[in-house]
């Protein structure tokens, strides 16, 4: 009886025992499956779907890989909204971050003579060593100041051709500075002369590398001009300059203000350069060009400070001497004023002893006229040989020893100042030169007209009536780069470039269009091209790419045969890509299959700051900085 009583008691606890584990059991599952659920749902409805989620016992464990670090954050704080934040676990990982992007490598080089100094940061793979040879090369100083550094990235594309772009440019800018990238090359220089900088440019827009952007900011000083001059004259063609000098763009504006006052009309030239006698020399000008207007018509010449002021003939001696007195009196100090007044014409039935000499277009100089004796022939003949050519001089002259003295340096002059023409005469008299023609040069006018008034001196009266033909300057004469497209588009257009079929050898029946082309070509300035090869759809589109390129490239070569300078043309081939027309249809396709030429406008480049000018920025706050706190410590000492 007793032992029945224990089995009971004790299977009792044991049954209880059982239950209580079923039920803890059943507890925990539905703890785990409710807090998994809840969290998951959680991370869901903030896109966080790449997070899983595991429930263990009360742990809630949170694994995945993480886009971001700020991403895994998230979702650690999303599932402690959820659940008490310490039961939960992370177990998440964060994605690898990608390899870091190449830095921006440049270089600076500065040159200045032969110093050269370079900075900037290059690929640790390009030769340095090479580079440092090369700007040996360039430079005679024997020290370089290379503050370059390099990083461990692959050389970008480019690299190599910039580099060596920009070494050509410094070598052929003593002063200059040149900012170099894989993509870009920035050249800020200073040359001697205008003409100087024209050349340079030139040269290197052509030698550019194809990909390659250039920017240019080339500067030259202005010119010197001496004897720095002005001539005004008024007569019956009317007021104008042969020759005017300013020192300012202000004083410029102030001297043809004055001259369109005393009737100038159009458009007029006045240099601007060093060299001015006095800072006053535009209120001098204006004084006495309006002089000039108030004698109703002569001249008046400027050469450095000496002053010449001629009248018109038959001037009123009354007249004369009232505005002389004006001019002398009102004309800055270091100003000298020498006037003439031109008598009345002297009995026309006796004309003056003269020379002339002539030249032709051909080039025939032919002297005609009186010289003071044989030794003063020969001299001139001689003089003429040494500018016009000894085959060319033709002397006629006969001598006559009443002359005056001064007769062999006014013929000279006149020689010399005919020798800036192309065609034209100079006519010598004991009172005057006067010299005429033609001329492809602007600056010719100008040139005669110092030209005398240095070699004749003060007082001397000279006339020069030049005229400008656009026909024979070398330069405006010729073909602008859009002319030479449009134009060669234009016989494109007529008589496309035929070539054999499925073959680069260009056909018989075009030799006639290349040679217009060429001849375009031969009166353009220097330009870039890309000469464009083009085929129809028909044939495997490899095949065709192929079959324009070598057309193109004929074509090139058929320019060089012409002996036209193709430095700055490409030949490329765009095979069926670029159709005008259909390809359904044999005309379409025969439009399609053709060459173009096509110009290469360069690319605006942005202003970027340089490494060398950031460097320079962060000394000068650097250095405002030291001087700051110097301040404060001597003030404290002070105190």
């Amino acid at each position: 009886m007793r032992v029945s009583s224990l089995l009971i008691v004790t299977g009792t606890f044991l049954s209880a025992a059982f239950l209580s584990f079923i039920a803890a059991s059943f507890a925990v599952t539905l703890v785990e499956e409710t807090s998994e659920y809840s969290v998951r749902q959680a991370l869901d409805s903030k896109q966080l779907t790449w997070a899983e989620v595991e429930a263990d016992g009360l742990q809630v464990l949170l694994i995945g890989v993480a886009p971001s670090e700020a991403k895994r954050f998230v979702a650690i704080s999303t599932a402690g909204s959820v659940v008490d934040a310490a039961r939960v676990i992370d177990a998440m990982d964060v994605e690898a971050l990608a390899a870091l992007a190449a830095p921006r490598f440049s270089i600076e080089i500065l040159r200045n003579g032969d110093e050269v100094s370079l900075i900037g940061l290059i690929p640790k793979g390009a030769d340095r060593d090479d580079l440092l040879k090369r700007l040996a090369r360039i430079s005679s100083d024997e020290e370089i100041a290379d503050l370059l550094e390099s990083a461990d990235y692959d050389i970008p594309e480019g690299w190599d051709n910039a580099v060596d772009f920009g070494l050509e440019a410094l070598e052929a800018l003593p002063r200059s500075k040149i900012s170099i990238d894989a993509r870009r090359v920035m050249i800020t220089a200073m040359t001697e002369s205008e003409d100087r900088k024209d050349r340079v440019e030139s040269r290197l827009k052509r030698n550019t590398p194809s990909g390659l952007r250039v920017g240019f900011d080339i500067s030259s000083p202005r010119p010197v001009i001496t004897p720095f001059s002005l001539r005004f004259l008024q007569d019956e063609a009317g007021s104008r300059f042969d020759n005017c000098s300013a020192d300012t763009e202000e004083a410029r504006s102030k001297i043809i203000g004055a001259a369109r006052k005393a009737g100038l009309d159009g458009e007029t030239s006045c240099r601007v350069g060093l060299g001015v006698p006095s800072p006053s020399w535009a209120d001098a000008a204006a004084l006495s060009i309006a002089a000039v207007a108030e004698l109703k018509g002569g001249s008046v010449t400027f050469s450095d400070a000496d002053v010449t002021l001629i009248s018109p003939a038959g001037t009123d001696q009354r007249e004369f001497d009232r505005v002389v007195g004006s001019l002398e009196n009102s004309l800055p100090d270091v100003f000298a004023l020498h006037a003439v007044l031109t008598p009345d014409p002297s009995d026309p039935s006796q004309g003056p002893a003269e020379f002339v000499a002539t030249l032709s277009p051909e080039g025939l100089i032919q002297l005609n006229g009186r010289l003071n004796d044989e030794i003063v022939a020969q001299t001139a003949e001689s003089f003429a040989t040494a500018r016009f050519g000894s085959a060319t001089v033709s002397n006629r002259a006969r001598t006559d020893e009443t002359l005056p003295g001064d007769w062999p340096l006014r013929v000279l002059s006149g020689l010399e100042a005919l020798s800036l023409l192309s065609n034209g005469s100079a006519r010598v008299t004991a009172d005057d030169i006067t010299v005429t023609g033609n001329t492809g040069s602007t600056e010719a006018r100008s040139e005669i007209t110092k030209l005398l008034s240095d070699k004749l001196g003060e007082g001397a009266r000279f006339s020069v009536d030049v005229t400008y033909l656009e026909k024979l300057d070398p330069i405006a004469s010729m073909l602008t780069p859009d002319e030479c497209e449009a134009k060669i588009a234009d016989i494109l257009a007529v008589r496309q470039i035929s070539f054999e079929p499925g073959s680069g050898t260009v056909d018989a029946s075009s030799t006639g269009t290349l040679d217009e082309i060429a001849d375009v070509l031969g009166n353009c300035v220097e330009l870039r091209m890309v000469v464009a090869g083009h085929t129809d759809s028909q044939g495997r589109e490899e095949m065709n790419e192929a079959l324009s390129k070598s057309r193109a490239l004929a074509v090139l070569n058929a320019m060089r045969d012409r002996r036209i300078v193709t430095s700055g043309f490409e030949a490329i081939g765009y095979g069926e890509t670029q159709p005008i027309a259909t390809n359904d249809t044999e005309e379409g396709r025969e439009a399609n299959r053709r060459i173009e030429f096509k110009l290469v406008r360069p690319e605006a480049i942005a202003s970027e700051e340089t490494t060398l000018e950031s460097t320079e920025q962060t000394g000068a706050s650097d250095t405002e900085e030291n001087a700051a706190d110097d301040a404060a410590t001597r003030e404290g000492q002070d105190q």
